[in-house]
């Protein structure tokens, strides 16, 4: 049973499965693993004032609330945001561009550079010593708690273990490739400083290159976090039947079945059709969001991130370009 304080335990990763491959493969056919879209919440809640300590007192007098980082991070969405609400010119050509940049960006890295690990729960290795997790717990400058962070899965695609190593995966293969997109974008961004030149217009090649930057660090630290996380076994796979249920009402092969048997079967087409090498499934549909959200009591914000992963999913699978 875990010890953390109540508010700590509504901490949860869900894991909402979007395509699987079919049992029909080649032998010799590389494995290849179900594409998860992952809703991180795992944010601690806010000390009281009354627990913060004089020197993060001080600190709170001349920074800005949330930190320097978050400071930088809204203001740059509100200006963001500002350009979305112009009347035409250019502002609003490059939020729409912006936009649809966004929508092609990989969405297992949008789900992990929302996590901010500075604002993640601390927590002790379940291989300290009794004495040693006392002696954290009581400390006064920061109060550590080893904690459960329940994996919510439906339990008709995935098991327990299979689910925790689907997550391993990701992190695993995540992680160079964020690090890697993190230095390349960062070198980058000096060659673009010959467009300051251009007048009215600011520099966006650098800003972009600043941005792809700055995102694939924050998902490159948000890795780390995690396999953190699961490396002291705070991670715990947890079915979810209400999650099943959303799977049984929204699974694309239900419409395809229903659809198929409303059709009369055609008498010249009768010959048998080859089937790919490697295929997978797609498990779930749009109209499936709405429900997720609700059932879990997630920010409109989610929706459009589901919205995106299911599109790409599809997409992936339509292309044939795998999962990862």
């Amino acid at each position: 049973m875990s010890i953390a304080p109540k508010a700590l335990r509504k901490l949860r990763i869900i894991a909402i499965p979007l395509t699987r491959p079919t049992l029909k493969t080649l032998p010799n056919a590389p494995a290849s693993r179900i594409l998860t879209y992952y809703q991180f919440q795992i944010t601690s809640p806010p000390k009281p004032p009354g627990e913060s300590s004089d020197a993060e007192g001080y600190r709170s007098r001349w920074l800005p609330e949330g930190g320097i980082g978050k400071w930088i991070t809204t203001k740059a969405a509100d200006t963001w945001a500002g350009f979305g609400n112009a009347q035409g010119g250019w502002k609003l050509k490059v939020y729409q561009g912006g936009e649809r940049l966004v929508d092609r960006l990989e969405f297992e890295e949008l789900a992990l550079k929302g996590i901010d690990p500075s604002l993640g729960p601390s927590i002790t290795r379940p291989d300290m010593s009794s004495k040693l997790k006392q002696d954290v717990q009581q400390s006064e400058t920061k109060a550590c708690y080893f904690i459960m962070i329940p994996l919510v899965y439906p339990p008709s695609i995935n098991s327990g273990p299979v689910t925790l190593n689907e997550l391993r995966a990701l992190i695993a293969y995540r992680t160079p490739r964020h690090k890697k997109g993190f230095y390349l974008w960062m070198v980058l961004a000096p060659f673009t400083a010959p467009f300051m030149i251009i007048p009215i217009i600011p520099n966006l090649p650098f800003f972009f290159c600043a941005w792809r930057s700055w995102s694939h660090y924050k998902a490159y630290r948000s890795s780390q976090y995690l396999q953190t996380l699961l490396d002291t076994g705070a991670i715990v796979p947890e079915p979810s039947e209400m999650l099943e249920a959303v799977y049984r009402d929204f699974s694309p092969a239900k419409s395809l079945t229903t659809s198929a048997e409303s059709r009369e079967p055609e008498k010249h087409d009768t010959a048998p059709k080859p089937e790919p090498a490697q295929q997978h499934e797609v498990l779930l549909t749009r109209d499936a969001v709405p429900a997720i959200l609700s059932l879990f009591g997630l920010k409109p914000s989610a929706g459009a991130d589901l919205l995106r992963a299911v599109e790409q999913a599809r997409v992936r699978v339509l292309s044939g370009r795998g999962v990862l």
